[in-house]
């Protein structure tokens, strides 16, 4: 187990009505005038976005709307946020959304708070010195960016999509209703469940050894999850299944599952350059990569695989052929992801990848050949071209 450090300066309020919290919530925060980040039509649609503003008006808030966030947050969006919010002269954040909207929002606090260009932070030209006060009203169970450091924003005018991760942008507080998923499409639903899991499994192919416990967490949840999918897919306004999925996404991506050991990252690596390049769902853009990922490398760590398989998916262990263990456990996460309706490959994401097409996603996912990628096994230009080439068949 490596050495750690773990503190979670988020305060959740989980469960019925806590968005009528909000906005005694931004008066402890110190907050007098808010900017409202919301994605479409659905918080208005809904009706939520006009009970927030009623709550931040009996609370004595003024607040100036910024809407309109998309899927893969646009880095001009983020733009029009700071320059809105410098205007207005805002002192909070309040992200009304999923993970884009809160994504967007953190970059909006990072050009609020720092002088400069805000894209250098996502292109590691600079470090964040600061971030201003973010809070959330999660509206999807998925991304885990209501309590986690991290911020991934798609910059339009050269298609990257690049992350950011500090403290700094933590939020302060995080609503979690699960009342506010049930009228989600089940498309969304999958692909938050897909990213939830996905982040767990970044998590649990790890080399680091002696890491039981922080393991027999990521294992349970990665099954609560699949469970409770399975019965919202059913049931899709059953209270209890959408409260699983909602916590399993927020502690799935709030650190603490990442203590003791190192993570991989490298199918949200090779994802990043897909949602770049063609605006692909994050969560649909995962299931497509993760199957080529994980047969590329398991083999750096067997028994790794083999104990995933039993103990995540079910897997009967053949001792005499731990490798035929690991197979089976990738092919069942994928029958898995594909009866949620999650491609499995490029191709049935509904792109056709030119041999030029995966040489640029190989080339910006390396920085042209400069750096590596993942933990479990490092992958430089060479082994992402490779990965690539098996997704896109």
């Amino acid at each position: 187990m490596l050495n750690f450090e773990y503190a979670l300066p988020t305060r959740i309020l989980f469960g019925r009505g806590m968005e009528n919290r909000v906005g005694e919530e931004i008066r402890k925060q110190n907050g007098s005038k808010v900017l409202l980040h919301y994605g479409g039509e659905s918080a208005v649609k809904s009706g939520l976005l006009d009970r927030v503003c009623r709550c931040l008006e009996a609370s004595g808030l003024s607040y100036v709307l910024a809407g309109g966030v998309q899927p893969n947050p646009r880095l001009s969006k983020v733009e029009e946020g700071i320059r809105l919010a410098k205007e207005e002269k805002v002192d909070f954040i309040l992200a009304v959304g999923g993970g884009s909207v809160i994504d967007s929002a953190k970059g909006i606090g990072y050009g609020i708070a720092n002088e400069g260009d805000v894209w250098d932070f996502y292109s590691r030209k600079r470090i964040p010195e600061a971030c201003a006060p973010v809070g959330v009203i999660l509206t999807i169970a998925a991304s885990g960016s209501e309590t986690s450091d991290g911020s991934v924003v798609t910059n339009d005018r050269n298609k990257l999509k690049r992350d950011v991760g500090s403290d700094y942008a933590r939020p302060q507080f995080a609503i979690l209703n699960p009342e506010l998923t049930f009228s989600l499409p089940e498309y969304q639903t999958s692909c938050g469940t897909t990213d939830i899991l996905m982040h767990a499994m970044e998590r649990y192919f790890t080399t680091v050894h002696n890491v039981e416990l922080v393991d027999g967490f990521l294992e349970s949840l990665m099954k609560t999850v699949m469970h409770n999918f399975r019965i919202v897919l059913e049931k899709p306004g059953d209270y209890d299944a959408r409260a699983e999925l909602m916590l399993a996404g927020s502690f799935c991506h709030n650190g603490l599952l990442t203590c003791g050991r190192k993570g991989d990252w490298a199918s949200h690596a090779l994802e990043h350059e897909l949602g770049g390049m063609y605006d692909v769902a994050h969560g649909a853009g995962l299931a497509a990569v993760w199957g080529s990922w994980a047969r590329y490398v398991y083999q750096t760590d067997v028994m790794r695989f083999a104990q995933f398989a039993v103990n995540v998916m079910g897997c009967v262990m053949d001792y005499a052929h731990p490798e035929k263990t690991a197979l089976e456990g990738i092919a069942a996460l994928e029958r898995f992801l594909a009866s949620t309706g999650m491609p499995i490959s490029v191709r049935e994401l509904g792109y056709k990848l030119t041999d030029n097409d995966i040489f640029s996603l190989a080339d910006n996912c390396t920085d042209h050949g400069t750096k590596m990628i993942g933990a479990f096994r490092r992958l430089d230009y060479k082994d992402v071209t490779n990965i690539y080439k098996m997704a896109a068949e």
